[in-house]
């Protein structure tokens, strides 16, 4: 501050000199000490009435105004994150939304076969094609009755079975194919038993694809065993999930 600072002292009551009420009357020279050698104690008169002293500062004309604003400092570091809050509670139910448009049925994409055998089979050649005579289902006639094969008409991946019966003493030796690769196959040694047999597995295939299965002939007879009265021969396969959806 460039200007004085000036320190004011006032006092909150003048010096007064009053005797006390009541107090007898004294000469004027009854103040003064004795004299010295007279073996008087000195009065306390004059002392008792000390006058009270108390100092006044003034505060207000030694604050300054008001300085102007500082710069805004630098941003510190990003704290730690911490702990995760409870869980709030939970809203209330939304209003149902309005339906959707009308699916368009072209895009669903099926396909299915079943198919039987109602006639024994042995093989005379190696290799032997097994050609079915009785149809459950056969959409789209995706499956050709006359040369026993499923012909894939859309791609994706399928799930396919055989079952078989075996024949007495005799060899049952089948293939699964996919188009000209052997796939899985059904195998029961010759025994005096005859018993059911059955192999499942699925494929993933591509339009003209050919599913089928095949008799294979080794050294001994090969055979698979059914009747006129009950269906032991059944291949089964159908559409898991279309390629793309």
């Amino acid at each position: 501050m460039s200007g004085v600072v000036l320190l004011l002292v006032s006092f909150s009551s003048p010096v007064v000199m009053a005797p006390p009420p009541n107090a007898p009357c004294r000469k004027c020279c009854d103040h003064m000490s004795p004299a010295e050698g007279s073996g008087d104690h000195p009065t306390m008169g004059e002392f008792s009435h000390v006058p009270e002293i108390r100092t006044y500062i003034n505060m207000t004309i030694l604050k300054g105004d008001k300085g102007d604003r500082g710069d805004r400092g630098t941003p510190g570091k990003v704290g730690h994150e911490g702990p995760p809050g409870a869980q709030g509670v939970a809203g209330s139910r939304g209003s149902k939304g309005q339906m959707g448009p009308q699916g368009d049925p072209c895009k669903l994409q099926y396909s299915a076969f079943s198919v039987a055998r109602r006639k024994s089979l042995h093989s005379d050649d190696a290799y032997q094609a097994v050609i079915f005579d009785t149809v459950f289902v056969n959409l789209d006639n995706s499956f050709d009755m006359f040369q026993g094969k499923f012909l894939c008409r859309v791609a994706g991946v399928y799930f396919f079975n055989v079952n078989i019966h075996t024949w007495n003493f005799k060899e049952t030796y089948l293939h699964i194919m996919q188009n000209d690769m052997e796939r899985a196959i059904v195998y029961a040694q010759p025994s005096d038993r005859s018993i059911m047999q059955s192999q499942s597995m699925m494929l993933e295939l591509q339009p003209g694809d050919a599913v089928w299965t095949r008799l294979f002939k080794r050294d001994r007879e090969n055979a698979i065993y059914s009747d006129d009265v009950d269906v032991y021969i059944t291949f089964n396969g159908y559409l898991i999930k279309p390629s793309g959806d």
